[in-house]
């Protein structure tokens, strides 16, 4: 098989698997090389690939979602699905165990600018609950940086954060007040390629996911810190016990997937988040949008 050219979209803790998988060697176990392009700016991954600079990438399925409602004839598609829960939380200066999301009426929240994701699924939330999401006082220009030391020295109420935020707030007195994966199976991270790619390069792919599989596989049963350990090279700024840490979390919220599998409703909430938000006016539906016959020829 041929070598492959993988792109990240950017780094983050939620994305552990992936990386798991390159420091474990789970792909070259199957047969295939994957070289790995860093990446900082998730927008431009995909761009990458439609480009053909890189074969294919790992990224959020919304990305996806925009493409295909500009261009119905767009050619990417999703397989091999790993992170299908929500990654984000809300967090205040001091617990608040009864906190519910028609709270934020009468709060200043701090929402994630980096990328719009997080708000798009949660503005759907906010609005199954009964509150309108444009009432809410928000602050939309700050970064995730800039929205925790506000939330630190007072000047929102909460704000809308992943790790290893979360975890570093905590430390500093802060509470978890929501976690955006409590409401159920959403689509947030899977590989995607174009059509011709897929087709051309369907043996490498295949071995990838296998090599995926094997991993989450491993994922589920090792501990906290072995997984720590073994993603440690690609977060040295990072401390092994902070990075378990991130790690316990987001396994107890149950934001990875155990096999590669992509689960329809996953993808059917985030849709509708996407209309519900007005970021989308239609959707090609699970079948035009993953590519799940690659991930099941895979595993056969």
């Amino acid at each position: 098989m041929h070598p492959v050219t993988l792109q990240e979209p950017f780094r983050a803790v939620f994305y552990a698997p992936f990386y798991a998988a390159l420091a474990r060697g789970a792909y070259a176990a199957e047969g295939v090389e994957v070289r790995l392009l860093s990446g900082a700016v998730p927008s431009l991954a995909k761009d990458v690939v439609l480009g053909g600079e890189a074969d294919l990438a790992w990224g959020g399925p919304m990305r996806l979602l925009l493409v295909h409602d500009k261009d119905p004839a767009c050619p990417l598609r999703l397989f091999g699905a790993v992170v299908m829960g929500d990654p984000f939380l809300i967090l205040g200066r001091a617990p608040r165990p009864d906190f519910a999301l028609t709270d934020l009426a009468a709060l200043t929240f701090g929402t994630v600018s980096e990328v719009p994701t997080p708000w798009w699924t949660l503005q759907d939330d906010i609005r199954r609950a009964g509150l309108d999401p444009d009432s809410i006082r928000r602050v939309t220009d700050a970064g995730m940086d800039a929205n925790a030391a506000a939330l630190l020295a007072g000047t929102i109420d909460c704000a809308q954060l992943f790790e290893p935020y979360a975890t570093r707030l905590e430390d500093a007195g802060c509470a978890v007040w929501y976690a955006q994966a409590s409401r159920g199976p959403t689509s947030y991270t899977a590989f995607y390629a174009r059509d011709d790619v897929i087709a051309a390069r369907r043996p490498e792919f295949e071995a990838m996911v296998r090599g995926l599989a094997a991993t989450l596989a491993w994922f589920a049963d090792a501990s906290d810190e072995e997984c720590a350990r073994e993603i440690a090279i690609f977060f040295p700024d990072m401390v092994p016990s902070l990075l378990a840490r991130c790690i316990g979390r987001y396994r107890s919220l149950g934001i990875w997937t155990e096999t590669p599998r992509f689960p329809p409703e996953a993808l059917a909430r985030l849709e509708t988040a996407m209309l519900s938000a007005g970021a989308i006016s239609r959707t090609p539906g699970f079948a035009g949008l993953v590519a799940e016959e690659v991930t099941e020829a895979a595993l056969a």
